[in-house]
């Protein structure tokens, strides 16, 4: 089974507008397929990638133009200035969780296979879904599952799975699922698991504070001209990168100058996202929620 298959591969290639003696940086290089892509436009150019999953690191790239730094990818700047790489001419960010995160069942990333409720991408960090699960509060619990899940009742959930785990702790795919099927609507199952998983996944990660870290660092490490190319999965994710190509803030709000003109750091490449075509969401149901955005530093 293939590690991960690169989603809007040709896309986010075409996006980079690739110098080929330029330095790119993939943060999220999982299977490499995006990393090996970029490679092959690069002749005296340089590809530093990023990655905190121990499995990641086993796909290295035997190339001596790639080094692959494994790290959180809101360390992005300090790495970069540590190999004398800035400013860089392109940064690829394909957020979310690969295929063989999800196809691996021991981890607790997926709905499909009972397993411990883990979750880390770095597996030296301390916090797992667990760990929330039996010991955050009841509104604590709620907060994250209506912010980062949109679940519809969030309150009811949290409320559930606050008085389950008295009986017994809830350590398990199964064992959570055990403590909330009262809550789930009939005929949206694995949807609404989909939605509590990705909040909880969000929460160990601390995904949308990496996130923004990412993004508000692009504009320190980008040079003029340089692109950023980014594929979200949920509306969380791909608002935050929407809202930074467009304005540079997190908020949206554009500022203008006296003579009202926009003030932003980005020029838009993609006014709407790219969206995988009928023939690749077939071939890869992972791609289906993928909205791909393109910027170019000022």
């Amino acid at each position: 089974m293939e590690y991960h298959k690169p989603v809007l591969l040709k896309e986010c290639i075409d996006g980079l507008n690739i110098n080929p003696e330029g330095i790119y940086v993939d943060v999220t290089f999982g299977g490499g397929g995006h990393s090996k892509e970029i490679l092959k436009h690069l002749t005296t150019g340089k590809l530093y990638a990023f990655d905190q999953d121990e499995e990641a690191v086993k796909n290295k790239i035997n190339d001596e133009r790639f080094v692959l730094i494994k790290q959180n990818f809101k360390y992005l700047k300090n790495f970069l200035k540590m190999y004398n790489a800035l400013p860089i001419d392109g940064l690829l960010a394909d957020l979310g969780v690969s295929s063989h995160q999800f196809d691996e069942g021991g981890r607790g990333f997926s709905i499909r296979f009972d397993a411990k409720l883990d979750m880390r991408m770095d597996v030296n960090t301390k916090l797992t879904a667990a760990d929330i699960l039996n010991t955050y509060s009841e509104e604590d619990l709620k907060r994250i599952f209506k912010m980062y899940g949109e679940v519809d009742n969030s309150g009811r959930l949290a409320y559930a799975i606050y008085h389950s785990r008295k009986e017994k702790q809830i350590e398990t795919v199964n064992d959570l699922k055990a403590a909330i099927g009262k809550c789930v609507k009939r005929g949206r199952e694995n949807q609404y698991y989909a939605q509590v998983f990705q909040a909880l996944r969000i929460e160990v990660n601390k995904e949308l504070d990496a996130l923004q870290d990412l993004l508000l660092q692009s504009l320190d490490v980008l040079k003029e001209g340089g692109r950023l190319v980014v594929i979200s999965y949920h509306s969380l994710e791909d608002r935050l990168v929407k809202n930074i190509m467009r304005s540079g803030k997190f908020e949206g709000e554009v500022e203008k100058d006296f003579y009202g003109n926009q003030i932003t750091p980005f020029k838009q490449i993609t006014r709407k996202p790219i969206t995988p075509g009928d023939e690749e969401n077939a071939e890869n149901s992972r791609a289906r929620s993928a909205k791909l955005r393109i910027a170019e530093k000022k």
